[in-house]
């Protein structure tokens, strides 16, 4: 742990367990456990809490498949101790294996600040044994463990990093689900565990089960993350072949990259769409490969029939992106829109307005604006005012108007030193990049 985290957790974990300590004097023990049925619970607490699996972008466990049990069926006074001594032994196989540091043991006296809430609501209203008629205070103290928890959860939050509020309440939602979900569970089987503690063992068969399908989705997500990665090299690679065969077309596409990657923060693109965005701007010109390199290179305007064999290049490239498959051949299916005009007069298949991938407008619009404003062997590049006023003038005819309006909007806005290259090496390497486009798209203006 860095200083500070030391710090935050040494004083939580402090704080902790002076709490439970005058919760276990103070509290008067009014049920009487066994203690062969408590060191059960525990044990079973440390057990269940093994079982990880990933949830909505966040890390959950059935925890309250034990914590229930716990609260309801165990010693009320020692319940915030015996939280923490379960959270120790599930953390050492951690230990043992050294995916955790040794360090890391204070964590379980920090972490367990949300079994404190529930404690306090059940010592005050109901410290007795479980019975069916307080459900209203069993109730209560399910939410005093929800607000325990997001509220310790937001202290910590903003203790190590700053994190904004809504994030830290996104995370909580996010496992306050699965939580939710077994809450209700935990208490049917605690009432019926009342007189026969046997029947907590009914839990088993459903842990295991969650076990499997943890392991299951483990083994998933590394596959996933396998693919995606290989999916990322293959753009890097494809990137690689076009900067050997055209280094204009290279250095084009990776600024085209930069500029789609601010208007797509302009227009609110969902981040389930960038990514498929930003490969289909690094390769809308991928299928230049294929055109012969007299066209390619001519040093003068295309004759009718050299500028038909250029259209070819969006279906060259869907097809070199096809039989990749999975991403990139949804990514193909954007690169062949590329030049598809918002009047239908574009090609390959003159499709009107929205029916064009609303990704292959963003790319269209971003790649007239930088070929409008990049030296050309047969011009000179245009200033910013020309580019975007030219833009403007074909707004509604060759480009969607929104995303007109949103390329404006961030040309106007600022420029940065911040080189196309970093911006590209950022996004296939799944780095945090930055929005804005190069000042040398924007120095004519």
């Amino acid at each position: 742990m860095e200083t500070r985290e030391r710090l935050v957790t040494a004083l939580s974990a402090l704080t902790f367990l002076a709490t439970a300590i005058a919760i276990a004097v103070l509290v008067p023990d009014e049920r009487h456990v066994d203690p062969v049925l408590t060191i059960a619970l525990v044990a079973g607490f440390a057990l269940i809490l093994q079982v990880r699996f990933e949830f909505g972008g966040y890390f959950g466990s059935p925890e309250q498949l034990a914590i229930v049990p716990l609260m309801l069926l165990g010693p009320l006074p020692f319940v915030p101790v015996l939280v923490a001594a379960a959270g120790i032994l599930t953390l050492l196989p951690d230990f043992v294996r050294g995916t955790w540091h040794r360090e890391r043991w204070i964590n379980s006296f920090a972490d367990s600040w949300p079994c404190i809430g529930p404690v306090v609501v059940l010592a005050l209203l109901a410290p007795g044994p479980l019975e069916a008629g307080h459900l209203e205070v069993y109730v209560l103290a399910a939410a005093a463990q929800f607000g325990a928890d997001v509220t310790w959860g937001l202290i910590r939050n903003h203790l190590l990093d700053g994190h904004p509020v809504r994030e830290g309440l996104r995370g909580f939602a996010g496992t306050a689900r699965v939580d939710a979900v077994f809450i209700p569970i935990a208490f049917v089987i605690s009432l019926a565990a009342v007189h026969e503690p046997l029947y907590l063992l009914v839990m088993v068969p459903l842990v295991w089960l969650l076990q499997l399908f943890s392991i299951d989705r483990r083994e998933r997500y590394t596959k996933a993350l396998e693919l995606q990665r290989a999916y990322r090299g293959t753009v890097m690679l494809l990137s690689d072949v076009i900067e050997s065969e055209d280094r204009y077309t290279a250095e084009h596409s990776r600024s085209v990259v930069d500029l789609v990657n601010a208007v797509a923060d302009q227009l609110g693109v969902p981040e389930t769409d960038r990514q498929e965005l930003e490969f289909a701007a690094m390769l809308h010109d991928v299928g230049k490969i294929a055109i012969p390199k007299d066209i390619l290179h001519k040093p003068a305007a295309l004759t009718e029939s050299e500028f038909e064999v250029i259209k070819t290049h969006t279906i060259e490239g869907q097809f070199m992106l096809d039989r990749v498959g999975g991403l990139l051949g949804r990514v193909g299916e954007i690169v062949r829109s590329c030049h598809e005009r918002w009047d239908g007069t574009g090609y390959p298949d003159g499709l009107v307005g929205k029916e064009i991938p609303y990704a292959s407008r963003i790319v269209f619009c971003c790649d007239a604006y930088n070929a409008m404003t990049t030296n050309r062997v047969y011009r000179g590049a245009m200033s910013t005012a020309e580019a975007i006023a030219e833009l403007k003038a074909n707004s509604g005819t060759q480009f969607d108007p929104a995303v007109v309006a949103a390329v404006n909007t961030v040309v106007r806005a600022r420029a940065t030193t911040t080189s196309a290259a970093d911006e590209v090496r950022a996004v296939l390497a799944s780095a945090p990049r930055p929005r804005e486009f190069p000042a040398a798209n924007t120095a004519a203006g």
